[in-house]
Order: structure tokens, then sequence, then C-alpha cells
């Protein structure tokens, strides 16, 4: 199992509710062939410094990451919803035990 985990950080004066749209887009997206376990929220602003929004997605496999991480809508989505409102996004994935 795979799980992808990304941060981001919100560009000055962009409303932390502007990222929301993105979040549930994200939420929503379906790509054929993959059973997609994505959570995504915003910061809930419990301790300064923290980053705005995250979200994890669990995948069985390497193939599966590659196979989401090129899906064109879910590209529409990071370029369109996304990147005009972020400073930063960072990304990791590991494997789970």
């Amino acid at each position: 199992m795979i799980r992808n985990v990304v941060v981001g950080r919100l560009k000055d004066g962009v409303d932390p509710a502007e990222i929301e749209k993105g979040l549930q887009a994200l939420r929503d997206l379906r790509i054929e062939g993959l059973d997609l376990d994505l959570r995504a929220g915003p910061d809930l602003g419990l301790r300064e410094g923290n980053a705005h929004f995250v979200l994890t997605l669990d995948l069985p496999d390497e193939e599966s990451y590659r196979v989401y991480d090129a899906d064109d809508e879910h590209n529409r989505i990071r370029r369109e919803l996304f990147a005009p409102l972020c400073s930063s996004i960072e990304r990791i994935q590991f494997r789970l035990s």
C-alpha cells in the first residue's frame, strides 16, 4: 500500500475557503480502475505556522500511483484549481506496513 501525502500553503491574500473547490474536486475525482481513498481538508489553525491544507490518498501500489498522477482530470484540477492559489505544494509517497 502506498500513501500519498500533499501539504500546501496558499499565496498571501488568498482566503483559505477558496481552496475548498479544489479539495472537493479531488474528493469527487473518479479514475477508471482505481478505488481512490482520498481524504482532504483545510488546516484547523490549532498551531501557528501550519500549512493551509492537506490531502492523503492510499493506493495499492506504485503503478496505481502513477496512473493517478498522470490522469488528465487530476492534472487539470492541479493546474486550474490549486496552482493559481498556492505558493507551495509538497508531496511525499511512502509505503504503509
